[in-house]
């Protein structure tokens, strides 16, 4: 049974981590560590768990377990691991952004299942993908893998309120985000270094713009993306491209309906769905941002890094409404 701890385990991604490490058949919570929540039943903060765990936060690590996952905010990953020290033998799973850009001196290895499977099974650290940039580059990788980015990709992803964390600020708490609408950080979203990491690394050279639009949606969790570029590929070709490169993705669906957000919602799914119009191509991607896009792929780099069969607790179903 593999020991698992939690650093930073008050927010939105840790409570679906330990929702789902708590029904993991190969895996048991050893700790999970919250200086602000220290001392506290971890279920007075994740609600959703009263009745499932008796587990309370703890201030510091009381022993290495054999997988540490990394929950805290942007920039205190980096800085907790040359705070603490740990064995060659502990596997990290970090979930903030602070090692998702390749630079001199980092060693982990971008967690994209369906892009570097066979260099996170051979890892000892992972840097967990972004949500937005999850669903993006999963809508497009298969095009890079043939070379077929070959103009200007068009982007417009929508994105549920628990993206932005557990913390109110001015554009998260209800009374503004219920009914409402806005765009924030066009074209210069900070996953758009690691989706262009991401394509280059299959199709070398490619410096195409990625316009990217995010919006901020009126719901709690789901990214809705779509993406366009010119393509000169018929659609049958392409659908084949998708179902090929996808083959062997247990969680990377190709459909041949246009999809719906709850249809992936509690899920660990992302559905893609394309069709041509005209010399274009649309490519909508869809998972759910604190599963697929956090937590559940965290998750499944666990078991992918443990020698687990990847889909090992992450049979989650969606709710029809």
């Amino acid at each position: 049974m593999l020991k698992v701890g939690i650093i930073g385990g008050a927010g939105y991604t840790a409570g679906e981590l330990i929702r789902i490490l708590l029904h993991h058949p190969a895996a048991e919570i050893a700790f999970v560590q919250s200086r602000s929540s220290a001392g506290k039943p971890v279920a007075s903060v994740h609600d959703d768990l009263v009745g499932d765990t008796d587990l309370r936060f703890c201030a510091d690590i009381p022993a290495e377990p054999d997988v540490l996952f990394l929950c805290s905010g942007h920039g205190a990953s980096e800085a907790f691991l040359k705070e603490n020290s740990f064995s060659n033998k502990l596997k990290i799973i970090d979930l903030s952004h602070d090692f998702r850009l390749k630079r001199p001196g980092n060693d982990f290895v971008y967690g994209l299942p369906e892009l570097n499977r066979t260099a996170i099974c051979e890892a000892q650290k992972i840097a967990n993908p972004g949500c937005f940039a999850t669903a993006i580059q999963l809508a497009l990788l298969p095009l890079a893998s043939e070379g077929l980015l070959k103009n200007e990709v068009h982007i417009h992803a929508i994105t549920g309120s628990t993206g932005a964390g557990q913390q109110p600020t001015d554009t998260t708490h209800f009374s503004w985000r219920s009914n409402n609408l806005s765009i924030y950080k066009p074209f210069g979203h900070q996953h758009l270094g690691e989706i262009g990491q991401s394509l280059r690394q299959l199709q070398p050279g490619f410096e195409k713009s990625i316009n990217f639009l995010p919006v901020r949606g009126d719901f709690t969790r789901g990214i809705f993306a779509s993406a366009y570029t010119q393509s000169d590929e018929s659609e049958n070709r392409l659908k084949d491209l998708y179902r090929t490169f996808y083959n062997d993705a247990p969680f990377t669906k190709i459909v041949n309906e246009n999809p719906s957000l709850k249809q992936v919602v509690n899920t660990n799914k992302c559905l893609v769905f394309l069709e041509k119009h005209g010399d274009k191509i649309l490519i909508i991607s869809i998972l759910d941002n604190l599963l697929k896009g956090a937590s559940g792929q965290a998750v499944q780099n666990m078991n992918l890094l443990c020698g687990l069969p990847e889909t090992t607790g992450l049979q989650l179903k969606a709710t029809a409404f």
